[in-house]
């Protein structure tokens, strides 16, 4: 749970010390941030639903009724008191079966990403996805799935060093707090957490487009910091909103470009490359992506996959291209494999991105959910240093 203390351990100074420098910051002063605490529900629409309802306020089953959909529940945290000139806000997006509660504190208890970006001055925006969490859920509407079961999730993210090397990087795996399996309790308390989502990649991904595309509108501009599988919804809303988002920030982004890779899936996925939901290209890729015409680039090493580029010339992601995007991939994750893959072909489309590949940049040992791992604030540094360049 987020740390609510008393605020007045924390002074102005003490933010506008945080905020100066890019050493790595002290995890026991964020502890001590309160906030500015904000609800609000965003987004959705007015939807004739035929299916059986019941409820206090209408007792007809098996009828057609008028219900909101595609709503999010999103909480906003500002520096309090606001610095003189603060930064753009900061929009979080969590990956599949998450909630907005992966950015506050980390499951050991350690202060997350929003307590230090708030140390930087940055108001931040937490959400749920659609049909997530605290958002709306109407049954029946699409896939509902869990995530798995703890082994699974265990393998994937939590401790992948012992997941019978999976991928060729897992051995690495190293910062996950504890044991990462059951009757461990950080593991425990990040199972807990863990949520159903929308496995319908076409709902999810417009319901969550016009969601947050809705929330930049109010917000105005901003920055976006997308995770795993809202990497696609982060695309979505730059492309719509590319003159509000002003950098997309993605951590270990849904990819690659066309493909499922194992041990995620194995087939054909995101025909617009970065996306399933059309996304502007220059010339156009046409209503259904048919005239993106792709080549295969030999895999760099063993260790790494092929690649699915645009046969050249390469259509130009012409909004994106307006926004400078940074890719966060942790060593060990079971991105490491592919997603210089995404990187490039954002470069071949246009786009200005930078590419943090953690572990060529001496930061060792991550998995997938490194924004909760032993060493988040120093991922949380790199990402604050680039945000200042912009």
């Amino acid at each position: 749970m987020f740390n609510f203390r008393n605020f007045a351990a924390l002074t102005y100074l003490t933010q506008f010390t945080l905020r100066g420098g890019n050493a790595q910051t002290n995890g026991s002063q964020l502890m001590n941030i309160v906030p500015k605490r904000e609800v609000l529900y965003v987004g959705g629409k007015y939807t004739n639903i035929t299916a059986s309802l019941s409820s206090c306020c209408d007792a007809r089953t098996n009828s057609t009724s008028i219900v909101m959909i595609g709503q999010i529940y999103v909480e906003k945290l500002s520096p309090h008191p606001v610095p003189a000139n603060p930064p753009l806000p900061i929009i979080f997006i969590a990956g599949a079966g998450q909630t907005g509660t992966n950015f506050l504190d980390t499951p050991d208890g350690r202060p997350g990403w929003a307590s230090y970006f708030l140390s930087k001055g940055h108001t931040v925006y937490l959400s749920d996805q659609p049909a997530r969490g605290r958002s709306f859920w109407l049954p029946g509407q699409g896939t509902i799935v869990s995530l798995g079961s703890p082994g699974g999730v265990s393998d994937l993210f939590t401790d992948v060093a012992n997941n019978g090397n999976q991928w060729p990087q897992a051995k690495l795996h190293t910062q996950w707090p504890g044991t990462g399996r059951i009757g461990d309790a950080t593991f425990d308390s990040f199972y807990r957490s863990q949520m159903q989502f929308q496995a319908d990649p076409l709902i999810g991904e417009e319901q969550n487009a016009q969601a947050y595309s809705a929330l930049v509108d109010i917000v105005g501009a901003c920055y976006i910091i997308g995770h795993s599988q809202a990497g696609a919804y982060a695309w979505r809303v730059g492309d719509m909103r590319s003159d509000l988002v002003k950098g997309i920030i993605q951590l270990d982004p849904s990819g690659p470009p066309f493909t499922f890779r194992p041990p995620i899936g194995n087939g054909p996925a995101f025909k617009f490359g970065l996306t399933d939901l059309a996304i502007g290209y220059e010339p156009s890729a046409g209503d259904n992506a048919e005239n993106i015409k792709t080549t295969i680039e030999p895999a760099i090493d063993d260790e790494h996959n092929e690649c699915i580029m645009q046969t050249a010339p390469a259509k130009q992601l012409t909004n994106l291209a307006k926004i400078p995007e940074l890719v966060v991939t942790g060593e060990a994750s079971f991105h490491a494999p592919y997603d210089h893959c995404t990187v490039r072909y954002l470069q071949q489309a246009g786009v200005d991105v930078e590419f943090a590949d953690l572990g060529k940049e001496g930061i060792h040992g991550n998995g997938h959910m490194f924004f909760m791992e032993k060493n988040n604030l120093e991922i949380a540094d790199r990402v604050y240093q680039w945000l200042e360049k912009q």
